[in-house]
C-alpha cells in the first residue's frame, strides 16, 4: 500500500468555472478520499481579456467543500511566477500534477515548475489536454516546449493527443488514461422529469449541442443538419446549451437564413453546475459535431447518464465512442450529421444502453490516480 503522500494540482479552480475546474476538484477529492493530502494551486489571473471572449470567468456557486485551494497563480506576471514557483518549492509536493490546455499557459508553468524542479524532491507529471490547440496563435510551438521541457512525465487522455506529445517530446515517460466520469453533477432523473423543469415537451424528439460555443465545436454544420428536409419532417429539436464563445449574431443571422428557428431550444447561457443534469436527462441524445477535436468533456458526462452520442469522425472522438455501440460516428458534414441522428431515432435509444454501461466502467478516477503515482515513482 503506498504511504500517504503530498500532492499538488496546478490548473483551474473555485471561483473559475468550467470543464477543467471540474476535474480539477473531482481529481482532488479521489486523492484525499484514497488517504492522500491534497492542494490546488490556481489562478487569480487565467486569461486576459483577449483570449477570453465569455461573459465571465467566475461562477456564484459557493466553493466546494473540503478542499484546499490557493488561488496565487497570475498567468502574464513573471514576478509572480518567481514567487509562485518558490512557495511551491519550498512546500515540497511529492508530486505535481500540472493540466496543460493552451500554449498560453506556457510560459507561466514553465517557469514555475523550472523553480520547483530546484527542490530536487518533487516528481512533475503534466496532463496534456491538448498540446495542438483547436484555434492557434503565434508562440504556440516555442511555449509549449517550453512548458514540455519542465514536465517529467506526461498523461493524456486521448491516442490524438498522446500522437502530437510524442511528435515533440519523444523520450519522457507518458501513459494514456480514459477521461474519467464525471459523476459530481448528481444522479440521472426522469426523462419527463427533466423536461417538466426545463419547459421542454415530452413528446418532442430532443438532442442536446452542450458546452461552450465555438467554431471548433461545429455548431453551424449542426445547424445546417437541421435545415434538412428529413430532420424537419421527422419533427426533431435541437437544444443548444451552452454559452458563446464568439459572435452570436452570425449564429442567430444562420438560423434566420435557414428558416429553423422554431426547431431549436436556445439556452445560451453559461450552464450551472446545478442545472447540467436536467439538460443530459432531457435530452434523447448527445450531439459533438465538431471540426476537430482531441477529446471531449462532454463525453463522459454522456456516459454518466448513460446518454447516447453522435459525435464526428475527427481527433480521438471515435475511440471514445464506438460506432454502432456507445453512439454514432459521422463525417463532418451536414448531410451525414442529419443521417446519423435520423438513424439513431430508427435504433431507438435502448440500442445504446448495454454498451454505454460497460464502457462506463472503464472510466474511474482510481485508474487515473493509480497512473499518476506510477509515473510518480520512475
Amino acid at each position: 500500500m503506498d504511504r500517504r503522500q503530498k500532492i499538488a494540482i496546478i490548473g483551474p479552480a473555485h471561483p473559475l468555472r468550467g470543464g477543467l475546474t471540474t476535474f480539477n476538484h473531482r481529481l482532488a477529492k479521489e486523492f484525499i478520499a484514497l488517504g492522500d493530502d491534497c492542494v490546488i494551486y490556481s489562478y487569480s489571473l487565467q486569461y486576459p481579456s483577449f483570449l477570453f471572449p465569455g461573459t465571465s470567468q467566475f461562477t456564484d456557486e459557493p466553493a466546494p467543500a473540503n478542499l484546499t485551494i490557493y488561488t496565487i497563480i497570475n498567468s502574464v506576471n513573471p514576478l509572480n511566477w518567481v514567487k509562485v514557483g518558490r512557495r511551491i518549492a519550498k512546500d515540497r509536493p511529492d508530486i505535481i500534477l500540472v493540466r496543460f490546455w493552451i500554449p498560453f499557459m506556457g510560459p507561466a508553468l514553465g517557469t514555475i515548475l523550472r523553480l520547483v524542479m530546484k527542490n530536487k524532491h518533487t516528481r512533475i507529471i503534466g496532463l496534456a489536454d491538448n498540446i495542438i490547440p483547436h484555434e492557434k496563435r503565434p508562440g504556440d510551438k516555442p511555449f509549449t516546449k517550453y512548458f514540455l521541457g519542465s514536465c517529467d512525465a506526461f498523461i493524456t487522455m486521448s491516442e490524438k493527443v498522446m500522437s502530437d506529445l510524442r511528435s515533440i517530446e519523444k523520450s519522457k515517460p507518458a501513459q494514456l488514461v480514459a477521461h474519467p466520469l464525471y459523476d459530481n453533477f448528481g444522479a440521472a432523473i426522469a426523462k419527463d422529469v427533466a423536461r417538466e423543469k426545463l419547459g421542454i415537451d415530452k413528446k418532442d424528439k430532443v438532442i442536446l449541442f452542450f458546452g461552450f460555443i465555438r467554431k471548433y465545436k461545429g455548431l453551424d454544420i449542426l445547424l445546417e443538419a437541421m435545415a434538412d428536409a428529413r430532420i424537419k419532417e421527422a419533427g426533431i429539436k435541437l437544444l443548444v446549451a451552452g454559452e458563446f464563445y464568439e459572435d452570436e449574431k452570425v449564429y442567430q443571422e444562420q438560423i434566420d437564413r435557414l428558416g429553423i428557428r422554431s426547431q431549436l431550444i436556445m439556452r445560451t447561457q453559461f450552464i450551472p453546475d446545478s442545472e447540467v443534469v436536467l439538460y443530459f436527462c432531457a435530452a434523447d441524445v448527445v450531439i459533438q459535431p465538431y471540426r476537430n477535436a482531441t477529446q471531449s468533456g462532454v463525453t463522459p458526462l454522456a456516459y454518466h447518464y448513460e446518454k447516447p452520442m453522435i459525435v464526428t469522425n475527427v481527433g480521438g472522438l471515435p475511440a471514445m465512442v464506438p460506432d454502432r455501440k456507445s453512439g454514432l460516428v459521422a463525417a463532418v458534414q451536414p448531410m451525414a450529421i442529419a443521417s446519423a441522428i435520423l438513424e439513431f431515432y430508427e435504433l431507438g435509444e435502448e440500442f445504446f444502453i448495454p454498451h454505454l454501461r460497460a464502457e462506463k466502467q472503464k472510466l474511474s478516477w482510481s485508474k487515473l490516480v493509480e497512473t499518476i503515482k506510477s509515473l510518480g515513482r520512475l
